[in-house]
């Protein structure tokens, strides 16, 4: 019982620790000193969520349908990817830096902190790709009763 919580550790703290725009909100808001704990609690009730259900049964829905992993694969996942990177091709091509205004204002806000954690969280495709795709694949690996136990390694793995 203890090799599907480590494993779930083990590979949900493979996906959480690369720096995406979740954890770009997390560490803007650690060191402007600001609602850090809601943010914190938010990104890993999002995460246990997200987890829990894929783990219980959303995975094994999309994967058994063809067109819904098609349009997870596609349209989730390709054509953001693919929008990001000519963006970012754009981006490098052109002389300029990135520079930070100090007579502007920075967006602040208990409600904006909430609202712009729960649009990076829950409108980024990289969140269903790895929770849906890979995690629910993995997960329908093991057997039911061990899925609990991976969903808990990966849920705790987020918490970390």
């Amino acid at each position: 019982m203890l090799t599907p919580l480590i494993k779930g550790f083990t590979l949900g703290a493979s996906l959480l620790i690369a720096i995406g725009s979740q954890n770009a909100i997390v560490l803007r808001q650690g060191l402007r000193k600001e609602h850090v704990f809601t943010i914190c609690s938010i990104c890993f009730l999002c995460d246990a969520l997200l987890i829990l259900l894929v783990v219980g049964g959303f995975g094994k829905l999309v994967a058994s349908s063809s067109n819904l992993m098609l349009t997870a694969r596609w349209g989730g996942g390709a054509l953001f990817l693919l929008f990001y990177g000519i963006r970012s091709f754009r981006s490098a091509l052109k002389n300029e830096f990135l520079s930070v205004d100090a007579s502007k204002p920075l967006a602040s806000g208990l409600i904006w902190a909430i609202s712009t954690t729960l649009a990076l969280t829950l409108l980024n495709p990289h969140v269903y790709l790895d929770t849906v795709i890979l995690l629910g694949s993995i997960a329908g690996q093991y057997p039911e009763t061990e899925r609990l136990i991976f969903a808990i390694g990966t849920a705790v793995a987020s918490m970390v």
